[in-house]
């Protein structure tokens, strides 16, 4: 629940110990290379990234078509194989000897890309022999040579073909001159074949031709039409049998996939130390380095930098006032998943409270609150659960949202239990009031007894956010600050908490209203009178009337909360109608109504427990981000992002620490 301390680490030492340094500062996942401050007599160090970029850009290509082709030969053949896992454990010692398999690597990337520009003209080879295919298939009939259908002396002989609907109407006009003579050798549903004669006298057989779409022979010479046709047809036979040798020809080169993967991370860590060598300065022979290192890992640092080499000098420094630190979070498992939707609105920066932990209950509360179903929750639960074990290797978006969802699941079923709910049926008598129909009197106004409750969770909420502030402020020494900004509000949150508990005529306790009243009133007199205390004159009026003109916002902010009756109440009632149905078609003992009663369940909840989980999802990050941070949030931070810690395809295992000097 706090945010790691970050100290600044200085590093000067001889250039040609760079790479050394900086492959043991990767071991120890703890460091973050910053831009080096201006030094008298250094200079900004120059390293070209373009070539090693291309050349990562250009292995990385290949890698993917690589696993594209191989997966897709698996799938075609239905092959059990983990060749295209990733994650796999990768020792520190082979991911950094990893430059080795340069030579493999660049025959491996020249194969590939032959294979696939091959592939590629193969491909659209064929293409074009499929159209020339189907243009000579209807001449396949033919067994003289098509040389043979030439003109003669005195008549002209036209081989080719015509729509097969423009067959009758060429023979029809043929007939029709004495001159023409036209016969069908071979027709299909689209065209006909035919043979046209006529004399070179007959000056209309061009436009009756035209009439009719003619298209003449596109082939000739010695061969029949059956050659032509078998030609083409072995030419494509060829290509498809290379195809299929390239397709096995990649497929086996699956085997080098992994240590392909672990070359192409390997390949982007020497990028990053390119690009990390950037930020240094130094001189002819020596070069300086800046980071910031959680001060908690300054011993693992010290050993690793005397480790690395001989002459080396550090030293360890607090952050000035005008840095601002990357944020590393240190929470547990649980908490961690819900730092995603902190850093979806803005880190926290590194000087200020962690909001994580009372974020993670709030919104596990409210998500649990909008489900309000034993049913739901155990799927969210055991759904998010299942999720989150097989995917929390890769530590991937979907997994922190599972774990979100799977306690979220767990107040879902505590908040069901309360409201005796299951998929929508009410199997007891329930501890809560029935969101749908029980109603109380506020101030001698009826008003849905659940949107009291939800109005209430908001309230407590707010109070805990001040209460935030107050440990905010007095983590900087500013107690005062606490108290007036933080507590006082505090005070007011539980004043009208109280007092909306006792002004509810079914809880009958008038006494709260007037205890929460004196409260409320105390504080905001308070906060009115103290909030222009650092102004002079006409600021401390004007920062008073802030104050007092900020009881709208806050009731505006209590009323934010009522989105989560609005939300549970629409599942809710979908779900009793989903459930009502569905109990009464398996009541009516028919088949096919038990049958469309079980596909009723799945389909009906499964679509309201999905579009439930995505309206909680995103209003339960909304009343977080508004009502709550807004009480006491910086953020802006930048997330600790340690040196070398950024493999696509890898996990690195750092048993041992890097070689000594």
């Amino acid at each position: 629940m706090a945010i790691a301390e970050m100290q600044k680490l200085n590093v000067a030492a001889l250039a040609y110990d760079r790479d050394k340094i900086l492959n043991s500062l990767q071991w120890t996942g703890a460091t973050e290379i910053k831009l080096h401050s201006e030094v008298e007599l250094t200079d900004p160090i120059e390293a070209d990234c373009d070539s090693l970029r291309d050349y990562c850009n250009r292995a990385e290509a290949a890698l993917g078509f690589l696993c594209a082709e191989v997966g897709n030969y698996i799938r075609e053949n239905k092959i059990k194989s983990d060749m295209l896992s990733d994650g796999f454990d990768v020792s520190y010692t082979e991911f950094i000897g990893a430059g080795r398999y340069k030579v493999q690597a660049d025959a491996l990337i020249e194969e590939i890309n032959a294979l696939t520009d091959e592939r590629r003209r193969l491909t659209a080879q064929k293409s074009k022999l499929l159209r020339t295919e189907k243009t000579a298939e209807i001449y396949s009939g033919i067994t003289v040579p098509l040389g043979t259908f030439a003109a003669t002396k005195h008549t002209v002989v036209k081989l080719g073909t015509v729509p097969a609907a423009e067959a009758d109407n060429l023979l029809k006009q043929a007939e029709e001159s004495e001159l023409c003579d036209c016969k069908i050798i071979a027709s299909n549903t689209e065209e006909t074949l035919i043979i046209f004669v006529y004399h070179k006298s007959e000056e209309r057989a061009d436009g009756i031709l035209q009439s009719v779409s003619f298209v003449a022979c596109p082939f000739g010479g010695e061969k029949s039409g059956a050659q032509v046709y078998a030609d083409i047809c072995a030419e494509i036979n060829g290509i498809d049998a290379r195809l299929k040798e390239i397709k096995e020809k990649l497929y086996s080169l699956g085997k080098y996939i992994k240590q392909f993967k672990v070359y192409c991370d390997y390949l982007s860590f020497e990028l990053e130390k390119l690009s990390d060598t950037n930020k240094m300065r130094g001189t002819a022979k020596t070069f300086f380095l800046e980071a910031y290192v959680p001060k908690q890992a300054e011993e693992l640092i010290m050993q690793t930098l005397d480790n690395a080499a001989d002459a080396v000098y550090y030293e360890f420094s607090e952050p000035q006032e005008d840095e601002t630190p990357p944020t590393l979070y240190k929470n547990n498992a649980v908490v961690k998943n819900f730092e995603t939707i902190t850093n979806m609105y803005s880190p926290a920066n590194s000087r200020e409270f962690d909001p994580n932990t009372v974020m993670a209950f709030f919104y596990s509360l409210f998500l649990g609150f909008i489900m309000a179903d034993i049913g739901y929750g155990a799927l969210m639960l055991f759904g998010g659960g299942a999720i989150y074990l097989k995917t929390r290797k890769n530590d991937s978006g979907i997994t922190r949202l599972s774990g979100v969802f799977a306690v979220g699941g767990i107040f879902a079923i505590i908040w069901g239990a309360l409201f005796a709910s299951l998929f929508g049926v009410t199997v007891y008598s329930p501890v809560m009031p029935n969101a749908q129909s029980d109603m109380w009197s506020f101030m001698g106004i009826s008003v849905p007894a659940v949107l009291v409750i939800s109005l209430e969770l908001g309230v407590m909420q707010l109070l805990v956010g001040y209460v935030c502030r107050a440990v905010q402020c007095m983590r900087r020494g500013k107690f005062w600050d606490g108290i007036l900004d933080g507590l006082v509000w505090v005070i007011f949150s539980l004043g009208v908490g109280l007092a909306v508990a006792g002004l509810i005529d079914e809880l009958n306790f008038p006494q709260l209203a007037l205890v929460g009243g004196i409260m409320a009133g105390v504080a905001l007199v308070v906060a009115v009178f103290t909030a222009g205390r650092k102004e002079k004159l006409l600021g401390k009026f004007t920062k008073g009337f802030g104050a007092a003109y900020g009881i709208i916002n806050y009731a505006s902010d209590i009323l934010s909360y009522a989105r989560l009756y609005g939300l549970m109440l629409s599942g809710a009632v979908i779900a009793q109608i989903v459930s009502s149905y569905s109990l009464d078609f398996f009541a009516s003992g028919n088949v096919a109504l038990i049958i469309l009663a079980v596909v009723l369940m799945l389909v009906g909840h499964g679509f309201n427990l999905a579009i439930g989980l995505l309206g909680a999802y995103i209003h339960d990050a909304r009343l977080q981000y508004v009502e709550f941070y807004g009480r006491f949030f910086e953020g802006e931070g930048e997330l600790f992002a340690p040196f070398g810690s950024k493999q696509k395809y890898i996990k690195i295992v750092k048993t041992l620490q890097p070689a000594a000097k």
